[in-house]
């Protein structure tokens, strides 16, 4: 292993100064560390690596070498376990590389837990249920309030309630939330139904590609009729795509976009609008594309 000057910046960057606390000592050293010593974080809360993205940042690696070096705690055994940069470790593995630049840190795991968390969050490397049970790990293993958890990984006490609530949806919703059928939004709403019709509405948000302020909706209604009426027999069940369309209308229009489809293949996509001055708004989004 050769030893290199200097501080390592890394992490300092997404956590500040004060979001860690002071059992997290500063970084004394940069080295080049053979690959095989490295191992994976084994509480890393990222479970999914994209193959192909993986191919291409070890082609950039043959030609242009690591440009961001890897962030390392060493463990008792010899060994530096990741505590950021896993995807340049991976992909150096497939560029044929045989060391890696390094910053080594003296962190204990509680707070290796979290800058793990922090981290990937903080590159939006993560899916919400990724997010979700890296918090619940933490509260779990370091014993955290969820207070305590809001201020170390740097979000609002009622952005990780509403992670943590996601964990009590049923196994399907949070597959569809995880693989991106649906997004936060929808499962935060879905969160809000009684629990005997979550998976009727997740049926519900995917087949008839409905926005998040639709879903809210049906949500209401749900909890103000206690004893909905059963699924139409004939729904009809809409492409994937249809959701993913909605999403982005919505983005550009800010109101609520419904997509209603006909036996013969056709159909009809409704933008809401609440006065006139919304009107004058998409003129002027228009306007500025062109």
């Amino acid at each position: 292993m050769k030893q290199q000057k200097g501080l390592g910046r890394g992490l300092d960057a997404i956590f500040g100064a004060d979001a860690l606390d002071a059992r997290v000592k500063p970084m004394s050293r940069m080295a080049e560390i053979d690959i095989a010593d490295i191992i994976p974080n084994p509480t890393q809360p990222r479970t999914q690596f994209d193959e192909e993205a993986l191919d291409e940042l070890a082609d950039s690696i043959r030609q242009l070498g690591v440009i961001q070096p890897v962030t390392v705690k060493k463990s008792d055994n010899g060994k530096y376990i990741i505590i950021s940069g896993e995807r340049r470790w991976r992909a150096a593995q497939r560029a044929d590389l045989k060391t890696l630049p390094a910053y080594i840190r003296e962190v204990d795991d509680e707070n290796l837990h979290a800058m793990a968390l922090v981290e990937n969050i903080q590159r939006q490397d993560l899916n919400a249920i990724e997010i979700a049970l890296g918090m619940q790990r933490l509260i779990d293993e370091c014993h955290l309030t969820q207070d305590a958890l809001s201020e170390k990984v740097g979000k609002k006490r009622s952005s990780v309630s509403n992670y943590l609530r996601l964990l009590k949806l049923p196994d399907e919703v949070q597959l569809a939330l995880k693989e991106g059928l649906i997004s936060m939004g929808h499962a935060k709403a879905i969160a809000g139904a009684p629990a005997e019709e979550q998976v009727r509405m997740l049926k519900k948000c995917v087949k008839k590609a409905l926005s998040v302020r639709q879903a809210e909706e049906l949500v209401r209604t749900l909890t103000e009729q206690p004893a909905p009426a059963a699924a139409n027999a004939d729904d009809e069940e809409y492409p994937e795509t249809y959701s993913r369309l909605v999403e982005q209308l919505e983005k550009f229009f800010s109101q609520e976009i419904s997509i209603k489809r006909s036996k013969n293949g056709g159909g009809k996509i409704t933008i809401g609008f609440a006065d006139d001055k919304d009107i004058e708004r998409f003129i002027e989004r228009f306007s500025a594309r062109s």
